[in-house]
């Protein structure tokens, strides 16, 4: 079984209340939640939340909700709690769906899903190409590397490789996209791993994972995405769709 969680919470420094903006005459959850449901790999969608304006309103656009706790230090925390409510096997597959990307790709879901067809992979992710030398310099477009296999071998802010030559080829650099899958067992054991050096380093949680010896494998998607972190980037969505 393959579920999809949309982590959504109402507290957000940069944009509160970010989840129940109106995009076009839908709020930004229901977008998502909608997009998400458009997936031919998952089995059901469920937005983890603990703000009740918030699970009001997916009930009243008739989606599925969870309460959750109102301590949780991240999504993926709060996707292993809705693991252990759903009663998931350890098997089982969770996905977790960005609450703050309203045009996410179904295809693109579909792609990170078609990864746990191996047996072998307990944790992946995706990424694509850079656009331009402007994001890959941009500290908060995240860069990655990964082995001949896929799996990833670290992610930075930085610019990854370093090129000691002095040259710069825009295709030897993999952006990161920040839709996580994983195993309920391994998302048990990830939320319960304490905050790693790297990570605290770098701010970028996976590589907690990484540091303690989880594999994450990857593959790319080149689906244009629309992440909303700030009331600019909703200026922007809303003049690109024409709300």
């Amino acid at each position: 079984m393959i579920i999809g969680v949309i982590p959504a919470r109402y507290a957000s420094s940069r944009f509160p209340g970010k989840p129940l903006v109106d995009i076009g005459g839908k709020s930004m959850i229901q977008r998502v939640y909608e997009q998400a449901q458009q997936s031919s790999s998952l089995h059901r969608v469920v937005v983890a939340t603990d703000d009740e304006r918030i699970a009001q309103l997916v009930r009243e656009f008739g989606g599925v909700v969870r309460m959750t706790r109102s301590d949780h230090a991240s999504g993926t925390d709060r996707c292993a709690e809705i693991a252990q409510t759903e009663n998931l096997a350890i098997h089982d597959v969770v996905i977790n769906i960005q609450g703050d990307e309203p045009f996410i790709a179904p295809e693109q879901i579909d792609t990170l899903c078609r990864l746990f067809d191996n047996p072998d992979v307990e944790i992946a992710t995706l990424y694509k190409s850079f656009r331009s030398a402007d994001d890959c310099s941009n500290p908060n477009t995240i860069k990655l590397i990964t082995d001949v296999n896929g799996k990833a071998l670290f992610f930075s802010r930085a610019i990854i490789p370093f090129s000691r030559a002095g040259t710069f080829d825009l295709s030897h650099y993999k952006q990161h996209i920040g839709i996580y899958g994983y195993r309920a067992g391994v998302l048990d054991q990830l939320s319960t791993l304490a905050p790693s050096l790297l990570e605290q380093t770098e701010m970028l949680e996976q590589l907690r994972w990484l540091e303690n010896g989880y594999s994450i494998y990857t593959t790319r998607s080149e689906h244009a995405s629309w992440s909303i972190d700030t009331p600019k980037d909703l200026k922007k969505v809303q003049q690109h769709f024409g709300f």
